[in-house]
């Protein structure tokens, strides 16, 4: 497997009670066969409904240097990744999502064996299949065309989260979305700033606990008017 000098694992948590333990063990089980400094960050990304932030602080009880980062009154919905990308203090950082539809344990060796051989700065995932609903399939993958087209993204597939970073071009941008547009701005300012991109396919899986925080209205509502809002302010770059 190959490794990493050091290495950031986070995971935003919103109603994933039954995905918090799974993440976490795996992040610690998998990482330490990655590198030898490791750092694993469970940011709570709103106000969960269920008992996910009680899960949380049981994973913190079994791992001691496990960093918890409450954002219980965030307002800012998906982009509150921004709190987990900033607080890493490792050279790379990789994070997915807290619902366990990617599988650090079988894609992240992956990325990394990817990242080695090309040199690139990021590594991206993208979905070899999609395992969600009909609408779900085909209003995502309408997205990904019109974002790549207006935004003209380096990468086809924005919405993977699935991601390994350069913890150093992280630091060198800001992101201001305030809602799930801050993909396309991560993207698009890494981009901006010299970083190299490579994809890899990765595996999609059928979502095993809760729903999603979004209804297919209000996250298409929500990607088009913030992309076009994106567009217009990264015109001044």
């Amino acid at each position: 497997m190959e490794k990493l000098k050091s290495l950031t694992i986070f995971f935003p948590f919103l109603n994933d009670e039954g995905t918090v333990e799974r993440q976490i063990s795996y992040a610690y089980k998998i990482g330490k066969r990655i590198t030898k400094n490791l750092e694993v960050i469970a940011l709570h990304g709103g106000p969960s409904t269920d008992n996910t932030m009680g899960r949380i602080l049981q994973m913190k009880e079994i791992y001691p240097d496990l960093i918890v980062i409450d954002k219980f009154r965030n307002t800012e919905g998906y982009a509150v990744i921004k709190h987990g990308l900033f607080s890493a203090s490792k050279d790379w950082i990789f994070y997915t999502d807290g619902d366990a539809q990617y599988r650090l344990e079988k894609d992240l060796p992956k990325l990394i064996k990817k990242q080695k051989e090309t040199g690139v700065d990021v590594v991206n995932g993208y979905k070899k299949r999609r395992k969600d609903s009909f609408w779900r399939i085909f209003l995502g993958n309408i997205y990904a065309h019109f974002s790549k087209t207006l935004l003209q993204l380096p990468i086809r597939d924005v919405d993977c989260d699935f991601r390994l970073i350069r913890t150093e071009y992280i630091k060198k941008i800001q992101l201001e979305s305030r809602n799930a547009s801050i993909l396309p701005e991560l993207i698009i300012k890494l981009q901006l700033i010299g970083a190299r991109f490579a994809e890899i396919p990765v595996s999609h899986y059928t979502r095993v606990w809760g729903k999603s925080n979004y209804t297919i209205a209000s996250l298409a509502k929500e990607k088009i008017i913030g992309d076009f809002r994106l567009y217009f302010r990264m015109r001044k770059y």
